[in-house]
Parts: C-alpha cells; sequence; structure tokens
C-alpha cells in the first residue's frame, strides 16, 4: 500500500500565520522632493505589476520552507501475517421467501436480504485479519467468493447478491456441502461456517445433517441463523389495483437448524428484527477471535528537498531583484 505522509504535521500550523502577516499594513517608504512630474516619467508603469512580487517570493519561500521542515514522505506500507487467524465461510440464503419486508429500518420496511447485506458487510469489516469467502443458495448452492483476504472484493460480491439470483429453492445441505469443500484441507486454527437462512432444505441431493457430519469429520464448526419473524410475513406483489402487501407463511425449520450446530460443536441463534441480527453477528464475532501476529513493513522517501531546493532558490531570486531591478529607494 502507497502512503504520503508528513512526520512532523503539527509544523504545518505555522502556514495559518502567512495570511496574517499578508494582511498587516506596511509603512511605505517616502523622500521629500519637490516635483515628482520628473520622476515619473523615468518610470515604465509597468513596473507598478511587479511592485509586490519580492513580497510574494518571501511568502512563497515561507510556505516551502515549512512544509519542508514538516519532513513531506511518500512510501510504501505491506503487512506480514505471521499466524493463520479463523477461516470463515459465510453461507448465505438468497431464496424467493428473502423478499419478506418483516425487517424495519429507519422506519421503512426493507426486505430480510437487505437487511442480512448490512449486518454482514459490517461483521466483514471486523474481521480484517482472517480469511473469509462466501457461500450464496437457494435452490442451488454455489461460492460467491472464495476465501480471501481482500475484503473489499468480498464485499463487492455482497453487495452484489439478489434475491433469486440461485434460484427461489433453499438447498441447505447443498450450501454446507460447498462451504466444507472450500475448508476442508485448509491448515488453519479454526474453520467456521455461518450459515444464515429464513426456510427449510426443499432443494439440493445432499441432506443438511449428513453435511453437518461431513464438517464434523473436518473439524468445521457451524453456526446457524434462521432470520425473519415466525408465522406470516409480508410480501409486496403486484396487483391490477397497484401494488400491495401479502401476509403469506414462512416456514422455517428451527429443529434441523439447531442440530447441525449441535453436531458440528456451533451455536443457534434466532433473528426476529434489525438489532438481533446485529447481536448475534456480534456474539459470533466475539466468539471466534484468534490471536494473530503482525508485522508491518514500511519504506519511505524523504521529499523536503522537494520544497527545500525551490525556496532557496526563490529566495536568491528575491535578493536578486530587490537589489536591482526592483530596487526600492530610500
Amino acid at each position: 500500500m502507497n502512503f504520503f505522509q508528513f512526520q512532523d504535521p503539527w509544523l504545518l500550523l505555522f502556514l495559518l500565520g502567512l495570511p496574517l502577516l499578508a494582511l498587516q499594513k506596511r509603512k511605505k517608504a517616502a523622500i521629500h522632493f519637490s516635483s515628482t512630474v520628473t520622476l515619473k516619467t523615468l518610470r515604465p508603469s509597468r513596473i507598478d505589476f511587479y511592485d509586490g512580487l519580492p513580497l510574494a517570493l518571501r511568502f512563497l519561500v515561507l510556505a516551502l520552507l515549512i512544509i519542508a521542515l514538516a519532513r513531506p514522505q511518500e512510501g510504501h506500507k505491506s503487512t506480514e501475517i505471521l499466524s493463520t487467524g479463523v477461516d470463515i465461510m459465510l453461507a448465505l440464503d438468497t431464496s424467493g421467501s428473502m423478499r419478506a419486508l418483516d425487517f424495519i429500518e429507519d422506519a421503512k420496511r426493507i426486505t430480510r436480504l437487505a437487511v442480512v447485506k448490512g449486518v454482514v458487510s459490517n461483521f466483514i469489516d471486523n474481521r480484517r485479519n482472517d480469511r473469509v469467502g462466501m457461500v450464496v443458495f437457494g435452490e442451488q448452492a454455489y461460492t460467491q467468493c472464495p476465501l480471501t483476504l481482500d475484503h473489499d472484493i468480498l464485499q463487492s460480491f455482497l453487495r452484489k447478491l439478489e434475491i433469486g439470483m440461485a434460484g427461489d429453492s433453499t438447498a441447505i445441505g447443498s450450501a454446507i456441502g460447498i462451504a466444507v469443500k472450500r475448508l476442508k484441507d485448509l491448515e488453519s486454527k479454526s474453520k467456521v461456517i455461518i450459515l444464515l437462512t429464513d426456510g427449510r432444505n426443499n432443494a439440493g441431493s445432499l441432506l443438511p445433517l449428513q453435511a453437518a457430519r461431513t464438517a464434523k469429520t473436518f473439524g468445521i464448526k457451524i453456526h446457524t441463523i434462521s432470520v425473519g419473524t415466525k408465522g406470516k410475513a409480508p410480501f409486496l406483489v403486484n396487483s391490477i389495483f397497484g401494488q400491495r402487501y401479502v401476509y403469506q407463511e414462512v416456514d422455517v425449520d428451527e429443529t434441523t437448524l439447531k442440530k447441525i450446530s449441535q453436531i458440528t460443536g456451533g451455536e443457534y441463534f434466532r433473528a426476529a428484527d434489525l438489532e438481533s441480527l446485529k447481536n448475534i453477528y456480534a456474539q459470533i464475532d466475539a466468539m471466534e477471535k484468534s490471536a494473530v501476529k503482525i508485522i508491518d513493513h514500511s519504506e519511505y522517501t524523504e521529499l523536503f528537498y522537494y520544497f527545500l531546493v525551490p525556496a532557496i532558490i526563490f529566495i536568491l531570486l528575491e535578493i536578486g531583484l530587490s537589489n536591482s531591478f526592483l530596487r526600492r529607494i530610500p
């Protein structure tokens, strides 16, 4: 990562004093002479334009010297991770039922997926030193983003999630299977799957409990989250009278989700509103921590001479002009 910095940035505060100096009234020099008519004919009018040049050069020199004293630096910073942290696969449900509008944010109804994307985004930001990947599932399951330390790329994939992009059904077993495949051969201190869904397994050939037992074999822990209110949830549909809310029953298989967590040594959570979902990811974030040793390498180049050399040139120019072409009498 490239960076630009000042070693002593507090010195730049002196730049704020330059306008105050410029606003101070200067007492103009004067000489007694019987008539200035003849002198005016000896002085070309264009000299008036250059009259303030020496003073401007002095202020420019002061500004350059202040910047040089603050020691501007340009460099490159790299981070070396000496120990492996937690490898996390996020398994997110994008089935049709995630259109339910039973979550409230800023006094507005929003879809379950919109809420999940916001909360998961914050979770990713808090896992800076861990590899995180993402599996998306509906009728099918696939890897949306492999495990990576580049969380900017992961965030971009998260923003692109859409309801129904993997089909309208729910293949929980397949999602676990894909996530296990991504984690099973890795040598890390902890391997975790965080599975979020609002339905029950009704697609795919792999049964959820069978997939959970496979995960346990490879030492992978699964935390499960069921999202949404119980019973009927509001959906926005188009009709001949325009858009209107229709309440439909949404079936969440909490029993299976609890068993998945129990088999793998994870935890089961239920999120019925925005705050509870935030708290759940905060709990998981606190649970799945490991000490990671990091060494920062920084190499930088001093840039002060880019300001010092012009300052010297300009001060010499000011001295030369003030004692020759722009000399003031007296």
